[in-house]
C-alpha cells in the first residue's frame, strides 16, 4: 500500500519525479488529477508512491489550491502518511504563485508548521548555491527561462522569488551547513528563528540532496523538484519497474509541441532521422478537422512504409519558426498547438499506435486528457527526467493500453526522439 504522496504542477513534472522514486525502489502511479485517487483496496495493494498530476502550474492561485487540497484528501484516504509537492527544478511560477500558496496550503491541511524549499535537479542541470538557482553554468534570469512566454523568470534568487506568495517567513541554509553533514543541517532547521518558515537549502550535487533528505526525512511535507528524491530510498530496488505493454514492431509517433531550446535541438537532430511533418497554424486555423486528418494520414503512411522509424509531428524547428504575429482574434499559437496534437494522439491510437513520446509540459497535459488516460504505471527509464509509462487509454470509446512517455521541453538529450525506443525491451 502507498504511504509516499506526491502533488505534481504539471503532467511532465509527475512523470519525472515518478521516474526518480522507481529509479530509488519505489512501485509508483501516476494518476491523472484527483479523482483518479478512487480508494479501491485492491488497486493500491502492489503500490509505494502516487505522484497526482496536476495542470495547475499556470491556473489561477485559487484553483490552484483548490486542486493540491482535493489531492491531498485523496492520497490520505488510499493510506499515504508523507507528502511531496513537486514543481518544476527552474521554479516556474508568476509573481504571484503557484508554488507559494500551494505550499501554504498543503502545510495548514497537513498540520505541519515548516517545510524545505529544494529545487535542486543537478542531473539536468539546475542547482542552487547561495539561494541562486542555475540553469547550467547560467543564473535562472540569465537562462533561456528568462523569456518563458508563460512563467518569465526575472529573477535567480528562490528566497526573493518565494517571499510575495506565501504567508509563512522565508529563511535560507547555505551550502556550508548542507556539506556540513545531517546532524549540523538538521540543527540549522531546528534553529531556525522562525519555526514555520519555508526554508531554501543550497543543493549543488546528488550528495547534498541525500543530506537534505536525511535531515528531513520525518518532515510530513517537504517540496522541490525531482531531484530531492535521490535521497529517498524505497522498499522494492529490484521491482520498481513497470513492464512495456508495446512490443518492438508497434506502431509509434513523436508529438513535439514543446518550443523550448532543448526540444528545438532533439527536433533539428531528429529530422535527418525520422519521417516528419510540421505543424501549420495557419492550415490549423482555415480547417482544423482537415489539417489533423493530414497529418495522421502522413503517420499512417509511413507506418506502412517502415514502421521501425516513428514519424515526428512538431511545432518548432528553429526559433523562426514561432509564430510572433498571431493574427487578431485568432486562437493563440500555444492553444492551437497543444489541442491539434492532442486531436493526433487520439486519432493515431484509434489507428494503432502503442508507443507516444510526448514533449512539452502543456502539450502532455493535453495529451493526456484527450486520452482519458487515468493512471499511468512508471517503467523504463529514457533521461534524467523522463521514462516510459505504461497506461490505459479510451479516446474514443475502445479501450487501448499503450507506452506512453511525457517529457518536458527542456529535458534529455539530443537524440532523445530517435534513441528513446531502445528502452521498451
Amino acid at each position: 500500500m502507498p504511504t509516499l504522496g506526491a502533488i505534481a504542477d504539471d503532467f511532465t513534472g509527475a512523470t519525472d519525479l515518478a521516474t526518480m522514486l522507481v529509479a530509488r525502489g519505489f512501485r509508483t502511479v501516476v494518476t491523472v488529477g484527483a479523482d483518479a485517487v478512487a480508494p479501491a483496496p485492491d488497486q493500491w495493494v502492489d503500490v509505494d508512491a502516487v505522484v497526482v498530476a496536476l495542470k495547475s502550474r499556470t491556473a489561477p492561485v485559487p484553483e490552484a489550491v483548490e486542486d493540491a487540497r482535493r489531492a491531498l484528501r485523496a492520497l490520505r484516504a488510499i493510506g499515504c502518511r508523507r507528502f511531496y509537492f513537486k514543481y518544476c527544478s527552474t521554479f516556474d511560477s508568476t509573481p504571484r504563485g503557484n508554488i507559494g500558496p500551494v505550499t501554504d496550503a498543503l502545510l495548514a491541511q497537513t498540520g505541519e508548521r515548516r517545510t524545505v524549499v529544494v529545487p535542486s535537479f543537478p542531473a539536468t542541470g539546475r542547482t542552487v548555491y547561495r539561494g541562486r538557482l542555475f540553469v547550467h553554468d547560467d543564473l535562472l534570469d540569465e537562462s533561456p527561462m528568462r523569456h518563458h512566454p508563460l512563467t518569465p523568470m526575472l529573477d535567480s534568487r528562490v528566497d526573493r522569488l518565494l517571499r510575495p506568495q506565501t504567508d509563512h517567513p522565508v529563511t535560507r541554509i547555505g551550502l556550508d551547513t548542507v556539506r556540513s553533514g545531517t546532524a549540523a543541517l538538521r540543527a540549522a532547521l531546528d534553529e531556525d528563528a522562525h519555526a514555520d518558515a519555508l526554508t531554501v537549502v543550497d543543493a549543488v550535487d546528488d550528495e547534498d540532496l541525500r543530506t537534505v533528505a536525511a535531515a528531513t526525512e520525518d518532515f510530513g511535507l517537504v517540496t522541490g523538484a525531482a531531484g530531492l528524491a535521490v535521497g529517498l530510498t524505497g522498499p522494492h530496488p529490484d521491482q520498481a519497474r513497470a513492464r512495456p505493454a508495446s512490443r518492438p514492431q508497434d506502431p509509434g509517433v513523436v508529438l513535439a509541441g514543446s518550443a523550448s531550446a532543448a526540444t528545438r535541438a532533439q527536433v533539428a537532430h531528429a529530422l535527418g532521422r525520422l519521417p516528419h511533418r510540421r505543424l501549420e497554424l495557419g492550415r490549423l486555423r482555415a480547417d482544423f478537422d482537415a489539417a489533423v486528418a493530414d497529418l495522421t494520414a502522413f503517420v499512417r503512411e509511413r507506418w506502412a512504409a517502415d514502421s521501425a522509424r516513428p514519424p515526428l509531428i512538431y511545432a518548432v524547428a528553429t526559433p523562426e519558426d514561432v509564430e510572433t504575429d498571431t493574427p487578431p482574434a485568432a486562437e493563440p499559437p500555444a492553444s492551437l498547438v497543444e489541442r491539434a496534437l492532442a486531436a493526433c494522439a487520439t486519432a493515431l491510437v484509434d489507428a494503432g499506435a502503442r508507443r507516444l513520446l510526448v514533449a512539452g509540459g502543456e502539450t502532455s497535459g493535453a495529451v493526456v486528457t484527450a486520452l482519458r488516460a487515468r493512471t499511468l504505471a512508471i517503467g523504463a527509464p529514457i533521461a534524467p527526467g523522463v521514462a516510459w509509462a505504461r497506461t490505459g487509454v479510451c479516446p474514443t470509446g475502445t479501450a487501448h493500453t499503450i507506452d506512453l512517455a511525457l517529457k518536458s521541453g527542456n529535458f534529455g538529450g539530443t537524440d532523445i526522439f530517435t534513441q528513446a525506443w531502445e528502452q521498451l525491451v
